[in-house]
């Protein structure tokens, strides 16, 4: 009965076997290798990025670092022509920089290609570009078509962008409940802007959708937890506050300036407390 199981690998499927080993270990060498030319190309765009705000644009100091980048996805590329990460960083150099032989038609095609592919940067900025370069063409279905794309894998941008047409009912019909899931899974990937408006909606008094109040429960303190048990809604102010500290941890003045609000409110409300307390002494 154990014969069969235990029966040795013919010459062909030991052929196919290895065949397909040597299949799976070229595939990675060529992904490890177009990452490394990828990080060598995203290094030097990075320090374009640093100094190109205190320069012209067209700088000629800058070329031989956009030269390095474009060399670097160009040959990444090479290395592995199904890797959308060069496809979308090579279309950026084309589209925003400055490059020696830069060409628009280029780029914009690298783009679509990387976005077909299911880059998720791709997909937000191809969906961002058919919504704002675009005034003569009714490009606006193609563009939440790309645009929904990257929601799907939760691209922080992409969730920001949505929330706002939701909460503006910009194109379809204003839901806030749907908003505010978008920015606060936005938030959760450090987006700035979608935590000030996440936190600024909950404090003009949004209702939290249900869903979004079970998972905050979920993830706060076992103090807090027990806490919220007793009252199964949590405070508004509270959670504003922790979506301006995700602002301010990224860096936006704009969340420092809610949280010395909300610090300045409390204190202003503690402070007619007290008054009153005196005043019934």
């Amino acid at each position: 009965m154990l014969r069969p199981l235990l029966k040795k690998p013919t010459g062909k499927g030991t052929a196919l076997a290895l065949l397909q080993f040597n299949q799976q270990r070229a595939l990675h060498s060529r992904n490890k290798k177009a990452m490394e030319f990828i990080a060598k190309g995203w290094s030097a765009l990075k320090e374009v990025d640093r100094v190109i705000d205190y320069c012209e644009r067209n700088d000629r100091r800058l070329i031989p670092l956009l030269r390095t980048a474009k060399e670097n996805f160009e040959l990444a590329l090479e290395a592995d022509n199904l890797n959308t990460h060069a496809r979308y960083w090579l279309s950026k150099l084309h589209l925003k920089y400055h490059i020696p032989g830069a060409c628009k038609a280029i780029g914009a095609a690298l783009l679509v290609e990387a976005a077909d592919m299911g880059n998720p940067d791709a997909q937000y900025e191809l969906g961002c570009r058919l919504r704002v370069e675009n005034d003569y063409v009714q490009s606006d279905q193609q563009a939440f078509y790309y645009l929904e794309k990257a929601v799907d894998q939760l691209h922080p941008g992409a969730l920001y962008l949505l929330g706002a047409v939701y909460l503006t009912g910009d194109c379809m019909k204003k839901d806030i409940a749907s908003a505010l899931w978008c920015f606060h899974r936005a938030s959760e990937k450090g987006h700035a802007g979608a935590a000030i408006a996440y936190g600024s909606l909950l404090l003009r008094g949004a209702q939290v959708p249900e869903s979004l109040a079970k998972l905050s429960l979920k993830r706060a303190s076992s103090a807090r937890a027990r806490k919220s048990a007793e009252s199964p809604v949590m405070d508004p102010v509270e959670m504003a506050r922790e979506q301006f500290q995700i602002a301010a941890k990224a860096g936006c003045d704009l969340g420092l300036k809610w949280l010395n609000r909300l610090e300045e409110e409390e204190k202003r409300m503690l402070a007619t407390v007290h008054k009153s307390d005196i005043s019934l002494a």
